[in-house]
């Protein structure tokens, strides 16, 4: 049975267990679909990826990211976790941009001391939520439909939506009806009060996923929620979201514009780190 190395790392945090948690096995090419999409199901976390080499001479290297039921094209805490993985692997002098493939394509991540970003992949939908939608996502926060100030798609690849709440403690004081909100992918958003919050942070995020659970600290929403509010100049293009707070994390994620691109960075801790027989 092959042996592999692998590391679990907490991403978008400094400290561990503070984030949210990733499984990477790397020089992962022997491996089939069946055998990393059974490991994704056995490590039970939100997301597991698998280096490989890559295909596009372009690239460093390639991930494949496997939640416990399937594979996905692209996610963003897997994408600067996994880069994060690569540069200890890696025996060459890393750049400051490195090129990831994967599934969506070739994903730019940047370094900047401790800091990875990721640029924000182009949304493959966007536009106002429906109406009935809005109604059934209004049910499943147990929050009155005036109460949602605007909604948009801010779908990059995971089918997210966006709610902006008027505030971070509407955001907090959501308790979210999973039966309700089944097979949707939602994530609500308020801006910080700098006299109650302070301003560690520019705004909370939460995001409630499609199997029934909260994530901790979700890259692609954001990067979806970025899109939708500087582009629409709801926020401004540079700031910071705290993400994780309700889940008893202290996720940050770091947000800023440049040129045409939106950029969504963090840093990651280690965690675990040995070899895995697959």
């Amino acid at each position: 049975m092959p042996t592999f190395p692998f590391q679990q790392v907490d991403v978008f945090s400094s400290k561990p267990m503070r984030g949210n948690p990733l499984a990477v096995v790397a020089g992962a090419d022997v491996l089939g679909e069946a055998q990393m999409q059974a490991f994704a199901n056995w490590t039970n976390l939100s997301e597991t990826t698998f280096l490989l080499a890559p295909h596009d001479p372009k690239a460093h290297y390639r991930v494949r990211i496997f939640t416990p039921k399937q594979e996905l094209p692209f996610a963003g805490h897997p994408t600067l976790g996994s880069c994060h993985v690569w540069l200890t692997q890696s025996q060459a002098s890393a750049p400051d941009e490195i090129v990831q493939e994967c599934e969506a394509g070739l994903i730019r991540i940047r370094r900047d001391g401790k800091r990875l970003s990721f640029a924000a992949p182009p949304l493959k939908r966007d536009g106002p939520v429906e109406a009935e939608i809005v109604e059934r996502i209004a049910r499943g926060l147990a929050t009155p439909a005036s109460a949602i100030l605007a909604t948009n798609w801010i779908d990059n690849g995971p089918g997210w939506m966006g709610v902006l709440l008027a505030s971070r403690r509407d955001v907090l004081a959501v308790n979210p009806d999973f039966a309700v909100l089944k097979g949707l992918r939602v994530g609500i958003v308020g801006p910080f009060d700098a006299a109650e919050d302070g301003t560690e942070a520019q705004f909370e995020v939460r995001a409630f996923t499609a199997a029934g659970f909260e994530d901790p600290v979700t890259g692609s929403l954001n990067a979806g929620l970025a899109q939708w509010l500087i582009g629409s100049g709801m926020a401004p293009s540079t700031y910071i979201a705290a993400q994780g707070t309700a889940l008893g994390r202290a996720g940050r994620v770091h947000v800023y514009q440049q040129g045409e691109d939106i950029w969504i960075g963090g840093e990651v801790a280690n965690c675990i780190e040995g070899t895995v027989r697959l």
